[in-house]
């Protein structure tokens, strides 16, 4: 698979503060990249050297194959978490002049408007000002001006902060739909429910370093540890081989029992669900993948130690 994006030994300092200290990671094309981490990790940092803001003290990033160079810029929308509209200009007025900023004819920005104010129904708030919008509102045309000069790279941070459900999913389905054109998106943020949904890649940051980088499935089966939720219905709690380990066990209702258990490595799924068969009936059995969440915390937690 074809990589965009990719950074080697990136090394950024502020004063007496490491930022980034020898970041390196590929962000394949056409998927979404979740850049996780906690605050002041080095997230910011590491998407304005990307979008070209500031440099890196050293390291090398290369943009489709190509060293990073200003050129590039045209090529990549940002939206970042601090919204940055004119309140006194009109809706239109500005997304035509973003457009052209970006290298768009004003004739192609024109066309490319109708076309995503009809998707986000927005048409009649073209000569309304911007200050005169709700949060949400100001959100949505904030996108629209991200997108709407199609850049091969997307960087969205918070991109769902101020937004309805509604209004999420709406965008949600456009970051989507773009991604099945052909987009690369990074993707910012510390809803952990929208990596799992969204999220091909995951890069995660803390203290300056980078400490997790790969495939979300992947990651995701790496980090399983043997775990099984199953509900049984039988007269009494099922007997279980004495090398299964039982987290939990709880009866819900009546004849009813609810258990999380942990296998040994060398015991297959099979054998398990065999046992309990015999037992009564299975309601429900499923192993418990750990979520990008728990992974977060996890790794966290352990940088912390060392």
């Amino acid at each position: 698979m074809k990589n965009l994006l990719v950074a080697e030994h990136i090394v950024k300092n502020y004063a007496s503060h490491c930022a980034l200290n020898d970041v390196s990671f590929t962000i394949p094309e056409g998927q979404i990249c979740g850049l996780l981490g906690p605050n002041g990790a080095g997230k910011t940092s590491l998407i304005r050297i990307i979008t070209q803001i500031t440099a890196a003290d050293s390291g090398q990033i290369w943009f489709d194959g190509q060293p990073l160079a200003p050129a590039h810029t045209t090529q990549i929308g940002y939206l970042p978490e601090e919204r940055g509209l004119y309140k006194k200009m009109k809706v239109g007025e500005q997304l035509l002049y973003l457009a052209q900023i970006r290298g768009m004819s004003k004739a192609e920005a024109i066309d490319k408007l109708r076309d995503w104010l009809t998707r986000f129904e927005m048409k009649e708030w073209w000569n309304k000002n911007v200050e005169d919008l709700s949060k949400g509102m100001q959100q949505k045309v904030q996108f629209v001006a991200t997108v709407l000069h199609q850049p091969k790279l997307l960087i969205l941070d918070e991109p769902f902060t101020g937004f309805d459900p509604i209004n999420a999913n709406a965008v949600k389905d456009e970051i989507l739909r773009l991604k099945a054109e052909g987009t690369t998106v990074i993707f910012s943020t510390h809803r952990m429910e929208s990596v799992e949904e969204l999220c091909d890649h995951i890069i995660l940051i803390n203290k300056s370093q980078k400490i997790l980088d790969g495939a979300t499935r992947q990651i995701r089966h790496e980090y399983k540890n043997n775990v099984f939720a199953l509900e049984l219905k039988a007269a009494q709690p099922p007997i279980l081989d004495s090398a299964v380990q039982v987290i939990s066990c709880e009866q819900p209702e009546a004849d009813v029992w609810r258990m999380e258990v942990q296998l040994p490595p060398a015991m297959p799924a099979n054998q398990l669900l065999f046992s309990i068969l015999e037992k009564g009936e299975v309601l429900y059995f499923a192993e418990q993948i750990p979520t990008i969440g728990q992974i977060f915390v996890s790794k966290v937690k352990e940088a912390e130690k060392i």
